[in-house]
């Protein structure tokens, strides 16, 4: 199979943006957004997200179409900004944050299925690892049959998985009721009292798991038919997955009360419509959850692989990372993904509400690769590079590059030290394939400037690690 055969289209392009977005989180937002806020707190919220998102979409579009040749996104950008073991920094992060999101939908998916099958429990069970373990090496081989053949499966799934969340937000327009939106606008009755910073601080993390995949045609610029159609596939997802997002936040405090939201089962979407149109509804919003779970675990597995096999090319990864098969597959890349898929699977055994701590956890780590990127689109539109062609465009870009260094800077801080001290472990300890790529190149370790972001990531290790085994931190 040749490079040709691989191009992807806009459409292609836009649904693994959709794709990747588009997964367990939008199923679980009633009632985590129920249970933080009213709906004058939850718009609120979405237009903090929304905008932020769009900031950082816009970065990726820009980058994309003013640094064409670089390629990977998340992990490209940082490197060219602030230097070899940063760049590392975000891909291992970008690629850790794929394998524990994976993980997260398996988990979902089992926990989904738990309410029919009471064997499969809240997801963490032996016999849901088990399953969710078979499923995983079916991917896998299918994948090595290529990366197109997986996209277009994922373009199939992706309008199969948007169906049932259109067929939702139809009926719930049908059941709104203005007055009952009215009574829970300020919150509602009988929920605790508390301000509206903490409010929507609350519902932070999930905004910004929800919307992780928001750069996925820009991980996958190298397959792109045309390179404007990064751009605009990135921008066309961000739009859609939004709307959706807020109509399925929105609209049960029109049909329900909020204490009841609150207090629904996951995946709340099924509890939603099972509420208003009997038992079919949750069985019909957990069929079409488990298609869209699984979608989004088809467009992870390729971006972790994707990402991986880029920064092995450019040698910041081990060079045996790069090997492709006779598909054009990056083979090995893909074989250590979902070894450590398979591991993060088996420790969710030891897990109180796996789910929830994945989904935290993988909306932490994601932040610093983008604050990285944001970071890198200021510096580009400060230094005024290739603004020689549009300059007009420069100030725009200089301003929305710096709203969203603003914005990833400020999840990090309402994520809260916990889960920024469990992602300095796992970053500590992926170190060891920085300094492998290193040695195998014969390369010096550390500049002196990165020696300090070392220094920091192992302290940020070892605080975390005493956090776990004083109990001061759990899991």
């Amino acid at each position: 199979m040749t490079r040709t055969a691989q191009k992807l289209s806009l459409a292609s392009l836009a649904a693994l943006v959709v794709g990747s977005m588009v997964g367990a989180g939008i199923f679980s937002l009633p009632r985590t957004f129920g249970d933080a806020t009213g709906p004058f707190g939850a718009i609120v919220a979405w237009c903090i997200a929304g905008a932020g998102i769009f900031t950082l979409a816009h970065v990726f579009r820009v980058l994309a179409e003013r640094k064409s040749d670089l390629d990977a996104g998340v992990y490209a950008y940082a490197n060219a900004g602030f230097g070899d073991y940063a760049g590392f920094l975000s891909v291992l992060g970008y690629w850790l944050v794929g394998c524990i999101a994976d993980v997260s939908y398996w988990v979902l998916i089992k926990a989904t299925l738990g309410a029919f099958f009471p064997i499969f429990g809240d997801g963490n069970t032996i016999a849901a690892v088990l399953v969710s373990s078979v499923a995983l090496w079916g991917f896998h081989f299918m994948i090595l049959r290529g990366i197109k053949e997986a996209a277009a499966i994922n373009t199939v799934v992706t309008v199969a998985k948007i169906v049932p969340i259109l067929i939702f937000i139809v009926i719930l327009l049908g059941a709104f009721e203005t007055d009952l939106f009215r009574s829970n606008f300020w919150g509602g009755a009988d929920m605790p009292e508390a301000s509206l910073f903490e409010q929507i601080r609350a519902t932070m993390l999930v905004t910004v798991f929800v919307f992780i995949g928001v750069e996925g045609a820009s991980v996958y610029s190298r397959y792109a038919s045309k390179r404007s159609d990064v751009g605009v596939a990135t921008t066309l997802g961000f739009v859609v997955v939004l709307g959706l997002m807020v109509l399925v936040t929105l609209l049960p405090y029109g049909a329900l009360e909020r204490p009841e939201i609150a207090a629904m089962r996951q995946p709340s979407m099924a509890s939603v419509l099972e509420s208003i149109v009997g038992p079919w509804g949750s069985v019909f919003v957990s069929a079409g959850l488990i298609v869209s779970v699984l979608g989004a675990y088809l467009a992870w597995s390729l971006i972790c692989v994707e990402v991986l096999f880029c920064a092995a090319k450019n040698g910041d990864m081990p060079s045996v990372l790069a090997r492709e098969n006779s598909n054009n597959v990056p083979a090995a890349a893909l074989w250590l993904s979902n070894g450590v898929i398979q591991l993060f699977l088996i420790s969710t055994l030891f897990s109180e509400d796996a789910f929830r701590l994945l989904v935290n956890l993988t909306s932490a780590m994601v932040l610093i690769p983008y604050l990285l990127v944001a970071a890198y689109g200021f510096l580009v539109a400060k230094r005024g590079e290739t603004y020689n062609i549009r300059p007009k465009e420069q100030f725009r870009d200089l301003t929305l590059a710096g709203a969203a260094t603003v914005y990833t800077a400020f999840m990090i801080y309402a994520g809260g030290l916990k889960f920024l001290l469990l992602s300095a472990i796992l970053y500590a300890l992926g170190t060891a394939l920085f300094f492998y790529a290193r040695r195998e190149q014969k390369k010096p370790l550390f500049s002196p400037r990165e020696w300090l972001v070392f220094i920091a990531v192992v302290a940020g290790c070892l605080v975390g690690i005493y956090g776990l085994v004083t109990g001061s931190i759990t899991i």
